[in-house]
């Protein structure tokens, strides 16, 4: 059974490596459309599913598709835009409390399963330095709410959830998808 990614993220893809090691990457390259009224869960769920259906539409294969947001106080921290955007939310998130959630979505022979998974991270005071060193190495910017929890930067002080879901594919949930449908 061939199994489509739909998504060229490198931690996506090493991270189904350990569940997979047959599998293709084939980016979804959706516009992303962000329904605001959706409560975060729904969003990253239909993010995910927007990726996948892309995907499938083309290739008729089995495909996955995921989507990560961070959510801070109710507000959904993505990508960063520039520097200052990723500054502003890593002082944001600094010595706080948030949510990792993403969204998965499996189809296979036209069924569709989709699911989420919530982490709670707690961040480490950053001091400014910090920060400004994490953001001169480059690593926000492909990363919602501008951090990757596996760089080299003592950033997380502790989580409650899966670590893969904070990496941005949370692979117990996967594994559960992937046996449900098929």
């Amino acid at each position: 059974m061939g199994l489509i990614l739909a998504s060229i993220s490198p931690r996506r893809c090493e991270l189904l490596s350990q569940l997979r090691s047959n599998f293709k990457v084939l980016p979804s390259n959706v516009k992303e459309l962000i329904d605001t009224s959706l409560e975060p869960k729904d969003l990253a769920m239909s993010l995910a599913e927007q990726k996948a259906k892309t995907v499938y539409s083309k290739f008729g294969e089995n495909v996955l598709g995921a989507d990560t947001i961070v959510v801070f106080k109710d507000i959904i921290l993505g990508k960063p835009k520039n520097k200052a955007h990723a500054v502003e939310m890593l002082k944001m998130l600094s010595g706080k409390q948030h949510s990792v959630i993403t969204g998965v979505c499996y189809i296979s022979k036209g069924v569709i399963k989709k699911d989420f998974a919530e982490t709670t991270v707690q961040f480490n005071e950053l001091s400014d330095k910090l920060i400004e060193s994490y953001v001169a190495s480059g690593s926000p910017f492909d990363k919602a709410g501008s951090y990757g929890i596996q760089d080299n930067f003592p950033l997380v002080e502790s989580y409650k959830g899966s670590y893969t879901n904070i990496v941005g594919l949370p692979l117990e949930l996967v594994s559960e998808l992937i046996k449900e449908v098929n």
